[in-house]
Order: structure tokens, then sequence, then C-alpha cells
């Protein structure tokens, strides 16, 4: 049997990973790292102690559920980016109480078996999976209620985005928003460089298969012959531009193959996969104002190595300004 044409998304998709193949100082978008057993092995990093963020930050909550509930209220449709397997959201139930629930994820089939298992568990609450890489355009479907929107951007995702596409990113959330919604976002602070250097470089090796698995992914979607064994992965910290990067380095040259191309890498030549920036709390009520929020809580834990903040939108903003 014949496979059928490629549709547009898919185009736009081989296009998207050749061009970063074969750029200057090749690179692979972060959100390629969620496969369906990236989402798995992601999981299985947040379980690590050398992963300071997600029980960092599931401290905060757990000290300030009741002022974090009481400042974004209840009744509100709660929309989950990058929600991978809910969890975080679902311990938010009963202090959020949410009308709806929209879990959103690049895993459309990972996301989709999260939300059919807490539907089981809150069976009160309408729940949506929408399956959407929401990196360069975002847009829900109409089934989604429109007022009080309510934005759970947990962990440390936002510093995926270079701080421009932050911007652009935070400014189309305000779009969607009315003025009674809100955002609640986790953002990583700036921190002792060996910290970071362990939480992105585990001992057990977990992070390098995470990185690694990309290579299957992008061998997957675009006909590569990615061979795993023949990279390592490396990861540093960038002092001048304040951020942890990831790059998977040729162990040896290598020439890798796709469908109508190629490239040669020669040993020690890296792909960047990605970027993890980190913010002052300056920075991110500067970041917030800039997007149309209005920061109105921020909570920390006591190192402030990790910080979840409100934002509600301000009034006057015209979508689009900067």
């Amino acid at each position: 049997m014949s496979k059928a044409p490629p549709g547009p998304a898919e185009h736009n998709v081989h296009a998207e990973l050749i061009a970063g193949l074969r750029a200057p100082s090749p690179y692979i978008s972060p959100k390629f790292l969620y496969d369906s057993l990236g989402s798995k092995l992601f999981e299985a990093i947040c379980e690590l102690p050398e992963y300071y963020p997600t029980r960092t930050e599931a401290e905060i909550f757990r000290h300030h559920g009741e002022q974090i509930a009481q400042a974004c209220g209840t009744g509100a449709t709660l929309v989950d980016l990058g929600a991978a397997n809910c969890a975080k959201a679902a311990k938010l139930f009963p202090l959020l109480r949410p009308t709806q629930y929209v879990a959103v994820d690049i895993s459309s089939e990972f996301v989709q078996g999260a939300v059919a298992q807490l539907r089981h568990r809150f069976k009160g609450v309408d729940m949506q999976a929408v399956g959407q890489d929401f990196s360069a355009g975002f847009a829900l479907p109409d089934t989604v209620g429109a007022h009080r929107r309510l934005f759970f951007y947990p962990g440390s995702s936002i510093g995926n985005f270079r701080p421009d596409e932050a911007v652009d990113f935070l400014t189309r959330l305000r779009a969607q928003c009315d003025a009674d919604g809100g955002l609640l976002i986790g953002i990583d602070l700036i921190k002792d460089p060996a910290v970071l250097a362990d939480a992105y470089d585990d001992a057990l090796g977990v992070t390098a298969a995470f990185n690694l698995n990309i290579l299957r992914h992008v061998s997957r979607l675009i006909g590569a012959n990615f061979d795993v064994s023949g990279w390592r992965h490396r990861s540093f910290y960038n002092a001048q531009r304040q951020r942890v990067e990831m790059h998977l380095e040729a162990r040896e040259n290598v020439s890798v193959r796709w469908q109508g191309g190629m490239r040669y890498f020669v040993r020690g030549q890296s792909i960047h996969t990605e970027n993890s920036h980190k913010y002052t709390l300056s920075m991110i009520t500067n970041m917030l104002e800039r997007t149309g929020w209005r920061l109105e809580h921020v909570w920390t834990d006591p190192k402030e190595w990790f910080a979840l903040a409100y934002a509600r939108p301000a009034q006057h903003f015209a979508a689009g300004a900067r």
C-alpha cells in the first residue's frame, strides 16, 4: 500500500527540520524532544534529585496553595499549556475548581491518554485534549470557553523561548484572554551554575537519553538515518545569554541523509537542541508588562531558585504592542 502524500502541516515540519539541519549552526527545535518516548523520559527527569525545578515548584504550591487559589479564583476555564501527563494541573483542581479543563500539548497521543485517565477522577469537569504545537501560533478550538481563561504554564518551559519569542508568545496569550482571565506561570531563576550543570546532565544519564531521543524522532519525521550511538549529550550554562544550552555532539565524522538531502558533520560538531533561559524577578515583571499583563503576585521558594507568577490582563493594551 502506498503512503499518502504529506499534508500541509507535515510539509511545514519537514521544511522546519531540514532548514535547522542545514543552518550554518545546526539546530533542532526543542519541541521535537516531546514525542511519546520523549514525554515519558521527561517524566523520569522530573523525578531525579538533580532536577530541582519540579520539586521546587511543587514546594511553592504546597506552601502557598491557598494564596494561589485566592489570587486566581475558582470556576475558570483552565488552559494547561504543555500539559504532558496533566499531573500538575490535576493537583490544582481541588483548589481552583475549574469549570472546564483544556490540556494542550504537542504530543497529541500522550496528552489524550492523560486526559482520558483524568476524566475518571474528576467526572464533573468538562475536559478537552488539544494536540497542538503552540510555539509558533496558538488558536484554541471554539469548544473552549472564551470567558475567564486561566492560562497555566508551569515548569520552566517559557525559558525554552528566546526572549523575543517569549514576548511574542505571551502577547498571543494576552490576545486570547478577556479582562477576567489570567496567567499562572512558572519561571526558573538565575542561580549557581553548578546547580544548573547537575540538573541538565544527571548522573543516571536520563537527560542524555532524552536529548538523544530527538534524533530518533527526527529520523521518523523526515526519513533521516541518524545513528544515536554516534552522538553524545552536552550541556552548559551560557552566562552571557543567561541560559542553559543543550547540544548533541558528533563522536566522529558522520554523514546524515534524509529524503532529498544530506549533511556532513565533522567530529565535535554539534546540533543545538534546547535553550533554557533563566530570569530575575525584575526581568519577569518587565516581560509581563511588555506583553499586556500586570503582575499581581509572585511566590518563590526560600532559596529563590524558582518563581511562580500570577498576572492579570492589563487595561488599555493593544495586541501587537511592545
